[in-house]
């Protein structure tokens, strides 16, 4: 891991800097304290260690790629952080990371190779900083992702002393004929969904609106969630990618496309990977939201339907799948520790009156809306 207060100077020992509220030596706290977690991830693949400009993987692995495509996504945690932030807990908000980007990259069949991270901060806390990246560490260790590099800046006067914000980019591989996607979706396809661990790290904006505007305090407990809000809000992201990369070798070309649910909900995600002129109807019989969705809506007065298009509402992934594999799905995830149940199916004909959600984020995809009452009890 790299520390460049200025992301762009070199580091100066004059004493005008730290005057300035940058603390080169914090900055060199925080890398030793991290680098054991760090070292943790890597494989005989990584070279050059910790502390360089640039992380190196040895890419000498993709010559046995028939057809080798490099699949990369970025992303962060969002508002999320300001709750670890308030109630100063910091060793989960790394999964949530790697959750949102690494399971980004799961979505085309892809595993991952490497990340990196960026951690902005108006003050490094060398303890505060190692805690995030040892969450972002442990996680890359649970996906097989090498975490080869990253950089914490500190922006005094751009950030409050406590404040911070998390990014990161990893890239991973997938042979090019067994990329998944729209394109392998058929009539009949059954439509799996994976149980989340919560919210996620998507709509944390509503969240907080929701609990400033009832006055409710991070630190308060909640008899209905048996924590207080800050800790229940701070569950982290559930991680896909181990387990579906299992399921992909299980099931082989049975698994068409998938699908994770982050921002939009789950009619706009599950359409992004479902091919044009084609339509499912998710049906919300099959599940009960937990808890914190229910807590939720009800503080806010609202219906758990209102929220469909800014939580995850109990599903945090979507496969699509051949029929006949469904059993065998449903028990490879169980085996893995994640519920998954049949929420509907893929259809090419005509499809029912009412409003579909479709051409989700830029995508001429298919056509998905929800269907029927949640259930009352868990499933």
């Amino acid at each position: 891991m790299v520390f460049d207060p200025t992301a762009a100077a070199a580091e100066s020992p004059s004493s005008t800097y730290a005057q300035a509220g940058v603390d080169t030596a914090a900055g060199d706290l925080a890398v030793e304290l991290m680098k054991s977690s760090v070292r943790a991830t890597h494989g005989p693949e990584v070279l050059g260690g910790v502390g360089g400009f640039a992380g190196l993987f040895d890419a000498s692995a993709l010559r046995d790629f028939r057809r080798p495509l490099l699949a990369t996504s970025t992303d962060g945690v969002g508002t999320k952080v300001a709750i670890a932030q308030a109630i100063d807990k910091h060793d989960t908000i790394g999964q949530d990371l790697v959750g949102m980007v690494v399971d980004d990259i799961v979505v085309v069949g892809a595993r991952p190779l490497f990340m990196t991270d960026y951690i902005a901060c108006g003050k490094v806390v060398p303890q505060r900083i190692a805690d995030i990246v040892r969450g972002i560490a442990d996680a890359c260790a649970a996906t097989g992702t090498a975490l080869v590099g990253g950089e914490t800046a500190e922006h005094p006067g751009l950030l409050g002393v406590d404040d911070y914000d998390v990014a990161g980019a990893a890239t991973g591989i997938v042979e090019a004929d067994r990329v998944l996607g729209a394109e392998r979706v058929q009539d009949g396809d059954v439509v799996l969904a994976l149980a989340s661990s919560g919210l996620h790290s998507n709509g944390y904006s509503l969240v907080r609106h929701i609990l400033n505007g009832a006055g409710i305090g991070y630190g308060d407990r909640s008899d209905d969630l048996g924590a207080t809000w800050g800790e229940a809000l701070l569950e982290p992201t559930r991680l896909y990618t181990s387990p579906l990369l299992r399921l992909i070798d299980a099931l082989g070309d049975d698994v068409h496309s998938l699908s994770h649910v982050t921002g939009g909900g789950i009619a706009a995600n599950l359409a992004r990977v479902l091919p044009r002129n084609v339509w499912s109807e998710v049906d919300r019989s099959t599940w009960s939201p937990s808890p914190v969705f229910r807590v939720l809506n009800d503080i806010a007065g609202t219906r758990l339907e209102s929220s469909e298009g800014t939580w995850n509402l109990g599903v945090g992934f979507l496969a699509v799948i051949a029929p006949q594999r469904l059993d065998a799905a449903v028990s490879a995830l169980a085996a893995d520790g994640i519920h998954a149940w049949q929420v509907g199916s893929v259809h090419t004909g005509a499809r029912p009156e009412g409003e579909f959600e479709q051409g989700a984020k830029g995508v001429d995809g298919g056509a998905v809306r929800l269907v029927g009452a949640y259930a009352d009890g868990a499933k």
